[in-house]
Formats: structure tokens, C-alpha cells, sequence
């Protein structure tokens, strides 16, 4: 058995893991990069293994980062099954067509404006693409194990994070790896927490948060100090949101604030994004997998008044009165939040908040970072506004909730590999799993490759020994 890393290694996007277990081959999880050029550059390059060699795909989850080459690996030859959790295909079928409108409509602003290098600009996919992508899916329920050929078989255990996120274990008749995907959070006020795995042969694991602790700060309170400031000073609040897991939680504290009468029950709060009001129905559809009791889903369904057509969401811009706008995209890389950017941003009276992690390269790591324009649309869009960040609302584990959850393996993995996260939080995570369980950890880089029977890791010009099976 082998695996090769084609993505999430040295960045938290692009997850692509490919095993090859005799003459048959899987990709756990199929993902976008995004964030830096170089990085968005590898989505157009070709991957280092044709796509009709390979037999199935199986995502951990929805997220684009997991899920959002999906429709360019089935254009580009892949005609296997992809292997996910009910509520991840519900998810994917809301995500992947949405992902693809939105470059075609990236690309055809740009090519009205004719700010891009390129002539003429072109999407990545279309939503035609993604349509007939979702074609492969194939759903299967936690618990249950899967034939992937070759004497391969997987198997889905929850993992917090957002609705389907899974663990997967991989398996054949002599050895298992299991790969975390997103492990979310065991505190989290929406997610119940991940599973405890009891083994593995090889491990994969994510390190967002690998360098950092989550602050003990109740989101109630940083979110009601963010919108008190702000609607005192006449202001509008924005918020860039993942449309998935992100914007439920936020109309969550919202629905609570309110309830409380921490903020004022009159005030205007829009959801602005199909997509995150679609999703938002899922979770009243997959109640077992949250927290939530019927009363407070209804509630945090209901707080926000939903935002469909574009011509609404052009009209926000104009309203000169304080509310509270909640848009995709969490990174402010696309969708309509960048249009309330442009708008809102130049204005002192206005608070932009942050919600969760932002990527080396992205609009909302650059306004964190201070940063006096953000480029949109090809124009350089002043930051007057106050630019703030909520620290409490993110849905991964930090590196003492990961190493706790490592502690359930009854014995210590023959390798853990450490990825999906920027080179310092990997590393410092790789620390963090060697000195306090005192496992053998390795961080992969980009296209590196491991033998899983007991050879050593190897990439471009590099040969570092893994570990001795």
C-alpha cells in the first residue's frame, strides 16, 4: 500500500490523498486549492495521475477544499464512484453546482471588465460540470463498510466539524489508515464532537490550529461587543461566512443574542447567499447529527431574513441604516460578500467580522493583517472600516483537542503524517504529537509519497525515512 500527497500538504487547501493498494487506486478526498496563486495555479494543472485510473473516490466532507475538483476529475476522465456520508452528498449537490456558477460568473465579469490576464478569462468548471459530476456520488451511512476493489474497503465515522463530515478508515486484509479530514471541536456549541478512533496502522491528520489554542471567549460575547459598537456608531455589520457550518453558527449566537435581548430583537439580519440558506434547511433535516433540539433550530432558521435574488443583494448595498449582513464567502475569495466589500469597507461607521480561519493570500488574511486596500475586481478598494475577527466560532480542533482525541488510539500508529495546515502550525502540531505521546510524525510536502509497508517518504529530490512497518 501507498500514499501520495497531492494537496493539503504545506497549506490547508487542496486535500487530495491518493492510495494505491495493489493495482487499484483511491483518492480520499478531492479538493480545490485556494488562498496564493501558486497554490489556485495547481487547480489548472494536470494531476501527476490520470483520473480514469482511478477506482473511487471517498470524501471526508462538503467543503470545497475536500470536494471542489470533484467535477473536473469526472471532466477530465474519472468515471468511478464517489463515496460519502448522506448529508455531505446533500451538501456537495448545494456546493458543487453553486462553486461552478459562480466561475462562470467570475469569468464572465472579468471579461466584461477585462481585468484578467487572461483572453479570454475561462472557469475552471461549469455548473453543467458539476451537475453531472454529482452523477458518481454514492451515499453510505456511518458505520457501514465499503468495497473499494483490490482488497480495499472504507468505512465512515463522524467527526464534528460541519453536517457529514467523517473520519475514514481505509483498510485491507493487513493493515489501516485512518485519516481524520476536519476533526471539529468537542466544545462546539452546534457539532457534537468526533468520534474516538481505537487504532490505525497509518494515520493522516489535519493541523489548522496546530500552533494555537482556542481562547476561552464565549462567541455570545465577542459578537454582541462587535454589533453594539457598530450599530452605535450607525453601522453595518459584515460578515463573510462559510456557507457551510460557519453562517448556521453565527445565526445561532444571533438567534440567542436576540432571545436574550443582548442585542436589539429589531435588528435586521440578512442572510445573503443561496447557498447558506439552503444548507441552512439541511440542518433542520439532519437533526440527529447536531446539538440542537427542535425549538433552537427553528430559531436559528428563522432569525435572519433570507437573501435570494441579486437585485435584493445589490439593494443592501444601498440601505443606510445599521444591520447585520452575513455572506459568502468565509475568505472574502468570492461570492456576493465582496460586492458588500466594495460597498462597505471605505466606510469608518462599518465593522467587517471575520468568523474563522483565513488562508495565506486571501482577501480576509490581508485586511486581518492590516492592510489599508483590498483589489476587487480589478479596483483597489479602501479599508476605512474596523476590521475585526471572532476568535471562538471555529469548527476545527485546536492542537490540545487534537492531541486528546489522538489519545483514544490504543496503541501508537506506525506514522502519523501531519498536513492540512501552513508549514508552522503542521510542524508545530508534529511536535506537539511527538513530545506528548511520543509517536513517530511526519510532515509531508507537496506530491511526497510514503510506502506504507515500510520504505521511506520520498518527493521531488527528497528520500526521508517514514518508519519501519
Amino acid at each position: 500500500m501507498r500514499i501520495q500527497f497531492l494537496g493539503a500538504a504545506g497549506t490547508v487547501t487542496g486535500s487530495k490523498y491518493l492510495l494505491t493498494s495493489r493495482d487499484t487506486r483511491v483518492l480520499v478526498d478531492c479538493g480545490l486549492f485556494q488562498g496564493l496563486k501558486q497554490l489556485r495555479l495547481r487547480n489548472r494543472a494536470a494531476l501527476p495521475v490520470e483520473p480514469a485510473s482511478i477506482a473511487a473516490v471517498v470524501l471526508t466532507h462538503a467543503h470545497l477544499d475536500h470536494s471542489g475538483y470533484v467535477p473536473l476529475l469526472v471532466r477530465n476522465g474519472f468515471r468511478g464512484p464517489v463515496y460519502c456520508t448522506p448529508a455531505t452528498f446533500e451538501l456537495c449537490r448545494i456546493l458543487l453546482p453553486d462553486s461552478g456558477r459562480l466561475q462562470e460568473e467570475d469569468a464572465a465579469y472579468a471579461n466584461r471588465r477585462g481585468f484578467s490576464k487572461h483572453h479570454p478569462p475561462l472557469p475552471l468548471y461549469t455548473e453543467e460540470d458539476a451537475l453531472a459530476s454529482l452523477r458518481r456520488f454514492r451515499p453510505i451511512g456511518s458505520g457501514e463498510n465499503i468495497d473499494l476493489g483490490g482488497g480495499l474497503s472504507a468505512r465512515f465515522d463522524p467527526a464534528g466539524h460541519i453536517l457529514g463530515a467523517a473520519i475514514v478508515t481505509l483498510a485491507d486484509a493487513t493493515r489501516r489508515i485512518v485519516f481524520s479530514g476536519d476533526l471539529g471541536r468537542p466544545d462546539d456549541p452546534l457539532m457534537r464532537p468526533p468520534s474516538p478512533i481505537g487504532a490505525a496502522d497509518y494515520l493522516v491528520v489535519e493541523s489548522t490550529y496546530g500552533d494555537r489554542l482556542h481562547p476561552a471567549v464565549d462567541p455570545l460575547d465577542e459578537i454582541q461587543s462587535v454589533v453594539t459598537r457598530t450599530i452605535r456608531r450607525g453601522g453595518v455589520v459584515v460578515v463573510p461566512a462559510f456557507a457551510v457550518g460557519r453562517a448556521q453558527s453565527l445565526l445561532l449566537c444571533l438567534a440567542r443574542l436576540k432571545a436574550a435581548q443582548r442585542i436589539p430583537p429589531d435588528l435586521p439580519v440578512y442572510l445573503n447567499s443561496p447557498m447558506a440558506v439552503d444548507v441552512t434547511g439541511l440542518y433542520w433535516r439532519f437533526r440527529d447529527q447536531h446539538r440542537l433540539d427542535e425549538g433552537e433550530c427553528a430559531a436559528m432558521c428563522h432569525v435572519a431574513k433570507y437573501v435570494n435574488s441579486v437585485e435584493e443583494s445589490r439593494h443592501l448595498n444601498t440601505l443606510q441604516r445599521p444591520m447585520v449582513i452575513v455572506a459568502a464567502s468565509g475568505m472574502a475569495t468570492g461570492g456576493r460578500v465582496v460586492h458588500h466589500l466594495k460597498a462597505f469597507a471605505p466606510d469608518a461607521r462599518n465593522t467587517i467580522l471575520f468568523s474563522g480561519y483565513q488562508a495565506a493570500g486571501t482577501r480576509g488574511a490581508s485586511m486581518l493583517a492590516g492592510a489599508a486596500s483590498v483589489r476587487i475586481h480589478g479596483q483597489d478598494v479602501p479599508v476605512r472600516s474596523e476590521v475585526a475577527v471572532c476568535t471562538s466560532l471555529s469548527a476545527h480542533a485546536d492542537h490540545a483537542q487534537i492531541v486528546q482525541w489522538l489519545r483514544h488510539f490504543q496503541a501508537a500508529p506506525r506514522t502519523t503524517f501531519v498536513t492540512h495546515g501552513e508549514p508552522v502550525a503542521a510542524d508545530a502540531m508534529r511536535q506537539h504529537v511527538e513530545r506528548e505521546l511520543g509517536w513517530t510524525t511526519v510532515v509531508p510536502d507537496y506530491r511526497d509519497g510514503a510506502d506504507l509497508e515500510g520504505a521511506g517518504l520520498d518527493g521531488t529530490g527528497l528520500d526521508r525515512e517514514v518508519a519501519s512497518a
